[in-house]
């Protein structure tokens, strides 16, 4: 079994306010389709979990360790435990770290159902998004499999937007952003959250409108601090391209 694991990008996103120490947002997520990793299963002698890919992480911070720990947790199952005591998860890895396109997020989501799937778990997607929030805010985007979707609170709140994919290109300076930094500079010097109105016209604005008629700086509200915070962003951006999150990837629509 082989499954793709698609990359995605923010059309825009907006902070709504805070919850805790999180931020709410409300945000358009777009799947890019000729961007993705691809997991697969393989055989395991290691005697502990084992992923085979190119990470810089550690197997105890990668997203599908962190998956396989929250899904072991919620169903307590035997058999999951005992596949990957024989069975590792190899990783083709194309979508680059620290982007914001996703990566991590898609890995652990294509995981979740990859297993669903092999063990016969029988777990609903909404089971699945309560375990890969565990995981991620952006998990849940990548369970539900949509195209295009509304993203709104901590990422709980995914609704398939009905719009034509855009074809999207994609750029990634060599710069390893901090989204945990971005998002605290933003509450620190930039704090601004949109209205309940404007919340509600971004989210029925299409993605090629958004795209057409406002600015990067105006769509996505952590480019500013992501800017503020590393100062060769400023050396790579590209007039007419879009920050994804926290960056560090720009996107424009083909």
């Amino acid at each position: 079994m082989k499954r793709r694991a698609f990359a995605k990008v923010n059309i825009f996103l907006k902070i709504t306010g805070t919850r805790g120490a999180y931020h709410t947002i409300a945000s358009r997520f777009m799947r890019v389709d000729t961007l993705h990793d691809t997991l697969y299963f393989i055989p395991n002698r290691s005697g502990k979990f084992l992923i085979e890919g190119d990470f810089a992480c550690e197997t105890f911070q990668n997203t599908i360790y962190k998956a396989y720990k929250a899904l072991l947790e919620a169903t307590k199952s035997e058999e999951l435990e005992a596949f990957f005591y024989k069975n590792g998860v190899g990783v083709e890895k194309r979508i680059p770290a620290f982007a914001g396109l996703g990566g991590g997020s898609s890995d652990a989501a294509t995981f979740l159902h990859m297993c669903n799937e092999t063990l016969g778990l029988g777990l609903s997607v909404e089971e699945l998004v309560k375990i890969g929030l565990e995981v991620g805010a952006d998990v849940p985007f990548f369970l539900y499999g949509y195209k295009s979707a509304n993203v709104k609170g901590v990422g709980e709140i995914v609704e398939e937007f009905d719009e034509d994919p855009l074809a999207i290109e994609t750029f990634t300076p060599q710069i390893e952003i901090s989204t945990p930094a971005v998002y605290k500079e933003y509450r620190k010097n930039f704090f601004a959250p949109i209205t309940k109105e404007e919340e509600r016209t971004w989210l029925t604005l299409s993605s090629k409108e958004v795209l057409q008629t406002k600015e990067p700086l105006e769509a996505n509200d952590l480019f500013a601090p992501a800017l503020k915070l590393y100062g060769e962003l400023e050396k790579s951006r590209k007039k007419g391209w879009f920050f994804s999150g926290s960056g560090s990837s720009f996107f424009r629509a083909v």
